[in-house]
């Protein structure tokens, strides 16, 4: 039995210098090195094999696939916005927010829009509703983009809908994350494609387990209907998402639709994303007015909404979007509400949302009183009982789940769109949002946030006391492990 000693030490001794190298030889935050470390050391081979699956970078060849993608005629749908005649809205909010609209726009790459009709949806049925009659009412092009398309019956719905608008002629495009999409099998998709339609994976998604890469995801939720009507936010295409789903009861969630020219970016978005995830170069897309047809100068009302359209991904160096959107909260001076269902906010976030509580802002966070995903719960629940204690106000959605990835920033600033307060959102996923500078819309965020509240139980110490010392112990592992959950 000696021999099994010596190879025990051997296998320690060998995991522990591949751990410290493996950790070590890449730019990575503190927290997350340390998750991985221990990781590594507490479960030698096992530990290996989690980093090898979701620990690794992403590929150079995915970067190389996505930063190629220039912002595609960029110019040009500028000069289209130009040539529409603008009529400021009285609520438009965006000359206070010109530190955060420079941010986002530092690169020349999100420029702000005037001309944006903007209706906000809360409720599933209603959101699956319009968006289907958008894309019923589609001529020339309809582009889906989504993290999750489920085979199951709102899924099977929208798939039979796309295939009888391929069959009509429409240019109909389907991009999707893999891993998200469990059960949309490529035969399935085929339905859609042999109508003429054209269905990719997301570039990230492609040989995920091959190229040991399961940890980079397609998380942006769009849909562009002839390039004019966009929809974005946090519903995914599923029946969960209809509250049909035992499990999570009833979906709160958040999208936006949008017409004008904030759609054009929207389009964009989808376009370069198709571009990096093409293999044939038949299937590119073109600078073409099919796709970004010239805006419709009857649309401008006083009712326009200043819109920003902002995506990131772990393409870029530094976490763009998460800086931004932590710029936004930072000019709160009376309210910043965020709704969220994963509250695993890295230091940066974590010590900003302190110092606005502190500063005498209302911070309120509104979390889910259910899991998805246990341990991110757990973490959830530590980092909620830990602003408790800065005076943040958190509550917990009790009518069903809460999905909504939401942000509101005294009654001048919004947003809506896919990122969530945690680690995955800000480094590993490939996310979007709108940001909205305009009083009369971010009366109608507020509005719906309350009638959330009503719904909702408010987090004291009486009731962190209460928790229990196992449920204590899950939550310190889960948050300690928080950077790799």
């Amino acid at each position: 039995m000696i021999w099994l000693h010596d190879l025990w030490r051997v296998i320690v001794i060998t995991n522990t210098i591949l751990a410290f190298y493996i950790v070590f030889h890449r730019r990575r935050s503190v927290s997350t090195t340390w998750a991985w470390l221990i990781i590594l050391l507490v479960l030698p081979a096992l530990g290996l094999t989690l980093y090898a699956f979701f620990g690794r970078g992403i590929s150079q060849e995915d970067i190389f696939a996505i930063n190629r993608q220039h912002h595609l005629g960029l110019q040009n749908v500028l000069k289209e916005i130009d040539k529409a005649p603008r009529k400021i809205s009285p609520s438009d909010t965006s000359n206070k927010g010109e530190i955060a609209v420079n941010f986002f726009n530092k690169n020349g790459e999100v420029p702000l829009t005037k001309n944006n009709l903007v209706r906000l949806y809360t409720d599933g049925r209603e959101m699956f509703d319009g968006m289907i009659r958008d894309i019923k009412r589609a001529k020339k092009t309809v582009n889906v983009e989504f993290y999750t398309f489920y085979n199951d019956q709102i899924g099977n719905e929208i798939l039979e809908l796309l295939i009888q608008k391929a069959k009509q002629g429409v240019k109909v495009h389907v991009l999707y994350d893999a891993w998200g999409s469990m059960g949309a099998t490529k035969k399935w998709f085929d339905q859609l494609r042999d109508a003429g339609g054209k269905v990719l994976p997301f570039v990230t998604s492609r040989n995920m387990i091959t190229r040991y890469r399961i940890n980079y995801h397609l998380h942006r939720k769009i849909v562009v209907v002839d390039g004019k009507i966009s929809w974005t936010g946090g519903f995914n295409i599923g029946d969960q998402y209809l509250g049909r789903k035992k499990k999570f009861g009833y979906w709160r969630d958040s999208q936006v639709r949008i017409v004008g020219s904030a759609s054009l970016f929207l389009q964009e978005r989808f376009v370069m994303d198709w571009n990096a995830s093409i293999r044939k170069n038949t299937d590119v897309i073109t600078y073409n007015s099919l796709f970004f047809p010239d805006l419709d100068e009857n649309q401008i009302t006083e009712d326009c909404v200043s819109t920003q359209i902002v995506s990131d991904g772990p393409d870029r160096y530094e976490p763009y979007l998460r800086n931004g959107v932590m710029r936004l909260m930072l000019l709160a001076r009376k309210r910043l509400w965020i709704q969220t269902p994963y509250l695993i906010p890295d230091d940066a976030v974590f010590a900003a949302l302190q110092t606005i509580a502190l500063s005498g802002v209302d911070v309120r966070i509104m979390i889910p009183c259910m899991p998805d995903h246990p341990f991110i719960y757990r973490a959830t629940q530590w980092y909620a009982n830990e602003l408790t204690r800065y005076g943040v106000k958190i509550y917990i959605y009790n009518n069903g789940f809460i999905h909504a990835k939401t942000t509101i920033v005294d009654n001048l600033y919004s947003t809506v769109g896919s990122m969530n307060q945690d680690y995955r959102s800000y480094d590993l996923n490939f996310e979007d949002i709108a940001v909205f500078y305009d009083k009369n819309f971010n009366k109608k965020m507020a509005d719906s946030f309350k009638k959330d509240m009503q719904q909702s139980t408010l987090l004291t110490k009486e009731m962190i006391q209460k928790q229990g010392r196992w449920l204590r112990f899950l939550q310190r592992v889960s948050r300690m492990l928080s950077p790799i959950l």
